[in-house]
């Protein structure tokens, strides 16, 4: 089967969690975006009322009669089908867990720049966008990081892997998260690197997989820029070091 992946053309955005996962596997798929025409396919799917399901936003992804929407979702599948989670009930719950932690893990790394509108210029919320970047790495990182440094540590299967002994989607997602605040917060970074060694030394091994670094050095995977989650702004990045923690419930 040829999977047809609906994301946007110019961005990794979510969707580069679920390239990420179909270049580990092998498996053959289209980015439609990329494609002549594919955009309009993609956004027509959007406004489809006669599909049973209708995605609410991509990404989503098209394997055979089933178009699944959603990256947790998206990824919980094609983990089952190509042996990226576990096969027990319970280790394929707790990699979705993770997932999910990823992912509010992501939601506030795009409030940084954003944190007022997603439909406002960054230039319209810059004040706000500092304040809320000095409080994400004074607080919200640290506090992710050491929860995904100590599940590592804990991991039966050694801290190599989030789950068990073999990797799984999380790890690829944990890799990409790492990646994307490597380039967004190169300064708050660099501290957090050394207090977490666990989170790194997986982002390492991920990029030196095989499938993962021909990938990476390929035209398929897209830049980061300013138009994505992961963006840096030298100004929130030098607010970063004037953080002051604040108290946080969640």
């Amino acid at each position: 089967m040829r999977y047809e992946l609906y994301y946007w053309a110019s961005i990794q955005g979510r969707g580069e969690f679920v390239r990420l996962a179909l270049e580990e596997a092998g498996a053959p798929y289209v980015d439609v975006a990329r494609t002549d025409g594919g955009e309009e396919r993609m956004l027509a799917l959007l406004g489809d009322d006669a599909l049973a399901g209708p995605p609410f936003a991509p990404p989503y992804l098209k394997a055979g009669r089933l178009l699944i929407a959603q990256t947790a979702n998206i990824l919980q599948f094609l983990g089952e089908r190509h042996g990226l989670a576990p096969k027990s009930e319970a280790g394929r719950l707790w990699t979705n867990q993770l997932q999910l932690t990823l992912a509010d893990l992501v939601d506030e790394v795009h409030g940084t720049h954003h944190p007022i509108a997603s439909i406002l210029y960054y230039e319209d919320q810059r004040r706000e966008a500092k304040r809320r970047a000095a409080d994400f790495v004074a607080t919200r990182l640290p506090k992710f990081f050491r929860y995904f440094e100590r599940v590592l540590a804990a991991n039966p299967g050694g801290p190599a892997h989030l789950v068990g002994g073999r990797l799984s989607y999380a790890d690829l997602s944990l890799f990409q998260v790492v990646a994307g605040l490597l380039y967004a917060f190169p300064n708050a970074m660099t501290r957090t690197a050394r207090q977490h060694p666990h989170v790194m030394a997986l982002h390492g091994r991920v990029a030196a997989r095989p499938r993962i670094a021909a990938y990476l050095a390929s035209g398929r995977r897209l830049p980061f820029n300013q138009q994505g989650i992961f963006r840096h702004y030298a100004e929130l990045d030098r607010q970063a070091r004037r953080g002051r923690p604040a108290t946080a419930a969640c």
